[in-house]
């Protein structure tokens, strides 16, 4: 009893009752009983549904986003952050201690922008000359000269840029929009892609999946020619009655199939894909029916040109698709791998000039109709890459630039953006953000906050807890704020 009497109790945060015993031993193993209990009670998908504010957390400045996503990843010092530095030292080894990991290939030396830099607007914005159309409206436009992320591969770079994580698995801003603000359209969805011809990003869908939320707050993959989803017209000699007849049967048993599998989201977002697939066989085609537009229109949007008809085409339909309420439209310039996108190794001079030639004339077109058409004070506008290119060549005589995820560049425009100015800086000669610098979360945290949420109270409860689009970091940046 006087060995009892000196041991000390409660030397662990459990040890006073049996049920902290259980859950305890054996490194919590025996909790995953409880964890199976809740899961088929419905708890945690009950938790999360109640997170769902479908609301915004204080009065937004914008509905609507657009993501013009320049997959491979534009050079920020041949693009928006001009560099008088690299004139200078144009051809010297560089001597600094950054590295960059992008299969071994060396850092180079240093090389100029063959690309002159002019002030536009009354800001005096510099702009690039790959950019002559869209210059036109640098008083719009917001530069984010600091921005940084975590990696240099492209696939993890997407992933972040669209997840806020370099791991497959969570969900995309498009996704986190939806279930936190809902649609405003009933017959179309709520976040909707277009990816280029050549192929869509490495990691393809993963980049704009719903992760871990329900299933129905994934993009959906819109073609910009032709029938703009795949199997969506009324199947031959079958009347909208009959139609109409199959589909009641249809979520009539899929109801009760649901109802013994309470939580099966990829169920409940199939039962929903079916009633939207229907309301969209008019909507949708309506959408991408671009016949009716003047020829006016056509020519501004660069949609005769062969160089430009394809990315043209996608903003055409992006402003048809706002005008509908769809929440956020991701459009993919370059599509496959190397010189099909961005990502310019071997001659990031002539990979840019194709890339930037193909979309300057379509995205200053966009701007214009949306101020043409009112949506330009309730629509935010959102253009980058998943990282930067480096300031130095891959070698001498060599033009290609590597991957940079030190310092790039990415701009906003529209609803709630004070444009007209660079906000932060990369050193002298475009390699790191060494002002203000804007990490992917920061980012991530300020369109949230343009779109009239918190990102710190937009949560969803999985895997026991509350997870967030920006993790644990994430700060908004004020000087883009109007």
């Amino acid at each position: 009893m006087e060995l009892i009497g000196r041991f000390k109790p409660n030397r662990t945060p459990c040890g006073r009752t049996r049920r902290e015993f259980l859950w305890q031993v054996g490194g919590g193993f025996a909790g995953l009983a409880l964890v199976d209990l809740l899961s088929r009670d419905g708890f945690f998908t009950a938790h999360a549904q109640a997170a769902s504010i479908k609301q915004p957390h204080f009065p937004a400045k914008a509905k609507h986003v657009v993501f013009l996503f320049m997959n491979g990843a534009p050079s920020q010092v041949d693009t928006f952050d001009p560099k008088p530095a690299l004139t200078k030292f144009h051809g010297t080894p560089y001597k600094g201690d950054l590295t960059v990991g992008s299969n071994s290939r060396p850092v180079g030396y240093l090389m100029q922008s063959p690309f002159e830099f002019k002030r536009h607007g009354q800001s005096g914005l510099e702009i690039s000359s790959l950019f002559p159309h869209t210059a036109k409206f640098a008083d719009d436009i917001c530069v984010i000269r600091s921005m940084h992320t975590d990696t240099a591969a492209h696939a993890s770079g997407c992933l972040q840029m669209n997840t806020g994580n370099i791991l497959i698995g969570k969900p995309a801003l498009g996704s986190w929009l939806s279930y936190g603000l809902g649609s405003d359209n009933d017959s179309l969805p709520s976040f909707v892609v277009m990816t280029d011809p050549r192929g869509g990003p490495i990691g393809s869908a993963s980049n704009w999946t719903a992760g871990y939320m329900p299933a129905a707050y994934q993009g959906t993959l819109f073609r910009s020619t032709g029938a703009p989803l795949l199997d969506l017209a009324t199947p031959e000699g079958l009347t909208d009655r009959e139609q109409r007849k199959s589909l009641d049967l249809l979520e009539r048993l899929n109801r009760e199939h649901l109802a013994s599998r309470p939580g099966e989201s990829e169920l409940a977002a199939r039962i929903q894909s079916y009633e939207l697939a229907y309301r969209m066989q008019t909507t949708a085609s309506d959408v991408v029916g671009i016949d009716k537009e003047t020829q006016q229109t056509r020519n501004m949007y660069g949609l005769d040109s062969k160089l430009t008809a394809d990315f043209g085409r996608k903003c055409l339909i992006t402003r048809r698709l706002l005008e509908k309420g769809v929440r956020f439209v991701q459009l993919y310039s370059g599509g496959g791998h190397i010189e099909d996108t961005w990502d310019g190794h071997t001659d990031c001079i002539t990979n840019h000039k194709l890339h930037a030639g193909e979309t300057d004339q379509p995205i200053a077109a966009l701007i214009a109709d949306l101020k043409r058409t009112g949506l330009w004070d309730e629509t935010l506008l959102v253009w980058g890459g998943e990282f930067g290119r480096t300031p130095t060549s891959e070698g001498v005589g060599k033009p290609g630039r590597d991957h940079n995820w030190y310092g790039f560049s990415m701009w906003l425009a529209g609803a709630g953006v004070k444009g007209g100015q660079a906000v932060g800086a990369t050193d002298e000669i475009g390699f790191k953000a060494v002002e203000e610098p804007c990490h992917v979360s920061d980012f991530h945290a300020t369109i949230l906050h343009l779109m009239g949420l918190d990102h710190t109270r937009l949560t969803y409860f999985y895997s026991g807890f509350n997870q967030r689009l920006t993790g644990v970091r994430g700060e908004v940046v004020r000087k883009v704020l109007a």
